[in-house]
């Protein structure tokens, strides 16, 4: 039996968020499809079944709201969010905090410009830190498929840290 929809909405809203904040680099967006995930999982309750993950669901019914904003935007609307100036403070001195500046923007920009597929994939499992099985069930892919696609998106990113 699947856990009450007030107990899933309480354990998973936060996480779902950050999930969601990193997808769209925008708050009120990620406030908004948040709202649209347990809206939509809430019309869905009843069809969620008593075997299924209903963390693997959340994400899933998250993934397709992202995903829906996303292609609502136009490319000149997509914004990165500003940096942490604290984070980026860990340098000595001015230059290599510029350094560090560049980079992050860098890597920003690289994963903002994956495939969704792969973006989402390499969300879940670098910053909310879900197994391979659980992205699969996500994405509804396999798990090597999962894995391969956090794999390609290491590597694009590396790729243009490198070059860049």
């Amino acid at each position: 039996m699947p856990p009450d929809f007030e107990s899933l909405v309480n354990t998973h809203s936060a996480a779902i968020f950050a999930y969601l904040w990193r997808m769209l680099r925008d708050t009120a967006d990620a406030e908004d499809c948040l709202q649209d995930t347990f809206l939509r999982a809430y019309r869905a309750y009843g069809r969620l079944d008593g075997h299924s993950s209903p963390q693997a669901w959340l994400y899933r019914i998250a993934t397709n709201t992202a995903r829906t904003r996303l292609k609502q935007r136009t490319r000149e609307a997509v914004r990165t969010a500003a940096l942490d100036p604290d984070r980026v403070a860990a340098g000595p001195g001015p230059a290599e905090q510029v350094d560090r500046r560049m980079l992050l923007e860098t890597v920003a920009q690289a994963v903002e410009a994956l495939p969704h597929q792969q973006r989402a994939a390499l969300i879940m499992r670098k910053y909310q830190d879900l197994s391979y099985g659980m992205i699969a069930s996500a994405l509804e892919c396999s798990e090597a498929a999962a894995r391969a696609n956090v794999y390609q998106a290491v590597k694009k990113i590396r790729e243009v840290v490198r070059d860049g």
